[in-house]
């Protein structure tokens, strides 16, 4: 089965054609790994293109992001048979204060759909969760995430969290929403920002890159 179909899928948001072609790429006897990297990262890869350009904008890279993570949905469990290496984990979430998730989806979405191992702490996070979280999944990177300028110092507060409970230099730190600025993510003293989902993710790949 040529995947370029799956990725063209992807790519327009069709989820039902999506599910589709996995099943039919799998019942073909790809591996699920050949299908994640060539299939779905591949099209997500060009989402984020397109986004970063203007071309598409949020309503589409949504499409797009859930028809991915429709076939996900069916690929994951065969993955963690199969012992798939991961590009590297991340922890996500947004940070205590702020409720928006949406922001913060799409950007899981986008890493999972780049390689990445991910665990979504969800909203309202405290320092002290992103603290534990560090400690039971030990991740490579770490994203906060915030729409509220109100919330803004929050992100401060989780990383001086991470510095004084020992484990700052374990994992890097990225953090992104519409307020939030690369001038800020410096003054607080944050590895990364990411301006969009499509910036995050290759933020993440390049700052987990670094780090190896």
């Amino acid at each position: 089965m040529d995947l370029q179909q799956l990725s063209n899928a992807v790519i327009a948001g069709n989820a039902p054609e999506v599910m589709a072609l996995t099943e039919a790429a799998l019942a073909d006897g790809l591996a699920p790994g050949t299908i994640v990297n060539n299939g779905l990262i591949a099209a997500m890869g060009v989402v984020g293109e397109r986004f970063g350009r203007g071309e598409i904008y949020v309503p589409e890279m949504l499409l797009s992001a859930r028809a991915m993570q429709m076939a996900l949905a069916i690929l994951e469990p065969l993955m963690a048979k199969a012992d798939i290496v991961s590009r590297g984990t991340v922890v996500i979430g947004t940070v205590k204060g702020d409720v928006h998730d949406i922001g913060k989806n799409i950007v899981a979405i986008m890493l999972k759909g780049s390689g990445f191992t991910v665990h979504d702490l969800g909203v309202d996070v405290s320092a002290e969760r992103f603290v534990e979280a560090i400690q039971e999944f030990q991740p490579d990177l770490i994203g906060l995430s915030t729409l509220l300028t109100t919330t803004m110092p929050a992100m401060k507060t989780v990383i001086e969290a991470i510095d004084n409970a020992g484990v700052r230099d374990q994992v890097k730190v990225m953090v992104g929403g519409a307020p939030v600025t690369e001038d800020f993510a410096r003054t607080i003293g944050a590895d990364g920002y990411g301006r969009d989902a499509g910036e995050a993710a290759e933020q993440a790949k390049q700052l987990v890159a670094d780090a190896s």
